[in-house]
């Protein structure tokens, strides 16, 4: 059934992916996170209170607090890094280097987490790497406007946060429901975005912000909450090293709407690459058999 979960997270996250780009076009980066982490706390509290998991909130132990805390510091670090890396990279660039974090949760769930590590496992890894690489060396783009510098290292930087989001939010949710434990996170989120959009003065900008921006907005932070309640019920259940390269399949999402939404290619090489991190992916599941 996790894998169920796992599948739903990965087409609301690249769902997240093109609607954030659109919303964030004139809009400062910072400031379009906040906005749309309050649109993801509304719907996971919702939630919370919708299967009533809120009376166990006092049954939370200090551990799963600290770790649900850290998961959420990790998750604003991440977002941060990935939408500015969105508003001055194209997604075809963005989008795999971001999905590069499914490798190094793999290593940290093996060498934290204790889960089983196979000679499969190394394929995997070697697959989805090459797979990332070929994309990243190579797109044909045709966005109107040049990449921005610096991409690469906000994408990197999301990456590396998103792979220790999982692995924090592995520990902190072991003993506490799925949709309250995102709520939770959330909420670190929210303050540590506001926190710094009021420290950088951009806070006023958000009157500014047009009806069409604030839609594709507030389209993004449902589909985010979506693939939080959907990715972390999964990986309640089920092992990270197998749940989290599920969800980075939104990659396959992500792309197609690129091409539909944004008019970005990609060359044969950068398909290939695709491809292989596709493949990768998928060799996971044959490792559970």
């Amino acid at each position: 059934m996790y894998i169920v979960f796992a599948f739903a997270s990965a087409v609301f996250a690249g769902a997240t992916s093109i609607l954030a780009k659109i919303g964030i076009k004139n809009v400062d980066s910072t400031l379009a996170t906040a906005l749309r982490t309050i649109v993801v706390v509304i719907f996971a509290w919702l939630m919370v209170f919708v299967v009533g998991s809120q009376n166990t909130i006092s049954s939370i132990s200090a551990r799963s607090l600290i770790f649900l805390v850290l998961s959420g510091l990790a998750t604003g670090a991440s977002w941060l890094c990935y939408f500015r890396a969105l508003q001055i990279g194209s997604v075809n660039k963005v989008v795999p280097v971001d999905k590069a974090s499914t490798v190094l949760t793999m290593v940290l769930a093996i060498i934290f987490l204790s889960e089983s590590f196979t000679w499969l496992t190394i394929v995997c890894i070697v697959v989805i790497l090459a797979g990332t690489y070929a994309m990243i060396e190579k797109q044909a783009v045709t966005s109107e406007t040049p990449d921005g510098k610096g991409w690469f290292i906000y994408a990197a930087g999301s990456a590396i946060f998103a792979s220790l989001t999982a692995i924090l939010g592995k520990v902190g949710i072991e003993n506490v429901e799925s949709n309250l434990g995102t709520a939770i996170r959330t909420v670190i989120v929210l303050v540590m975005a506001w926190l710094i959009v009021v420290v950088q003065g951009k806070a006023k900008q958000a009157t500014k912000v047009s009806r069409h921006d604030w839609v594709f907005l507030i389209l993004s932070g449902i589909a985010t909450g979506l693939s939080w309640l959907c990715f972390f019920h999964a990986l309640q259940i089920g092992p990270a090293s197998v749940v989290v390269p599920i969800d980075k399949l939104s990659i396959v999402v992500t792309i197609v709407f690129s091409r539909l939404a944004l008019g970005e290619k990609l060359t044969r090489r950068s398909a290939l690459g695709l491809a292989g991190i596709v493949a990768g992916t998928l060799l996971l599941l044959v490792r559970l058999g």
